[in-house]
């Protein structure tokens, strides 16, 4: 099993996107945990498809 990194957004409305930073792969969801559960199923799908390349991104933050 392989981790990608996924950014969240809410919306005005309460809904969330998300996308992964290492694949052209996006979904959305009336709840972050819709929107997870989304994302996680279009990755799979995605890898599927084709050759699952190698997640190179780290997650981190920065205090200012």
């Amino acid at each position: 099993m392989t981790d990608y990194a996924v950014i969240y957004e809410q919306a005005t409305d309460g809904s969330w996107s998300v996308r992964a930073v290492d694949l052209p792969v996006f979904s959305v969801g009336d709840t972050r945990e819709e929107a997870a559960g989304s994302i996680r199923e279009a990755i799979t799908l995605y890898l599927e498809a084709g050759d699952a390349p190698v997640s190179r991104s780290e997650v981190g933050t920065v205090s200012v």
